[in-house]
């Protein structure tokens, strides 16, 4: 599996034109191409993290600081940031736009993933996050300005999944 080098900068550029200078993340293969973009953009401030959840905290603090934020994650690690959205994200009002790297959906060849991708969709769902999935590369910048500008108004989390169909090169 190789990522689309072209389908990350298309990815990337959505983020920069929705006016986000701040990034949260945890490394992941369908994510390393937006990583790298980001450490090398003297105006993009990115923050690693060790665990999905720490990086709600962080982008709580930088909405508080009033810093355009957004976070990458995997599916996967969606799960374990469940008690930060729910009692921090929800219960405060805080606005989250999330990129989440859909693993485990049709045509996953690795069954380590294939139970996140299968339940995914259901979780956002019964936490009340409202999500879209992005697959076209052509589409993808308005897709993350929209999620962007909807975590704002809603005051609340809003998730992009970012399918196989536009994060692998083809």
């Amino acid at each position: 599996m190789t990522v689309s080098y072209d389908n990350s900068k298309a990815v990337y550029d959505g983020i920069k034109s929705a006016g986000v200078r701040s990034l949260s993340a945890l490394p992941e293969t369908w994510l390393g191409l937006l990583l790298q973009r980001a450490e090398n953009d003297p105006q993009m401030t990115l923050v690693q993290v060790c665990k999905e959840e720490e990086a709600i905290g962080i982008a709580a603090g930088a909405y508080f600081a009033g810093a355009p934020h957004m976070l990458l994650m995997q599916n996967h690690g969606l799960f374990g940031a469940v008690n930060g959205l729910v009692s921090l994200a929800q219960l405060y009002h805080i606005p989250l736009c999330m990129l989440i790297a859909y693993r485990g959906h049709w045509g996953e060849p690795h069954p380590w993933h294939t139970r996140g991708g299968i339940v995914t969709e259901g979780i956002l769902r019964a936490l009340g996050i409202p999500f879209e999935q992005a697959r076209d590369p052509a589409k993808v910048g308005q897709q993350i300005r929209q999620a962007w500008t909807f975590s704002q108004s809603a005051l609340a989390p809003v998730a992009l999944l970012l399918t196989r169909e536009l994060m692998e090169a083809v």
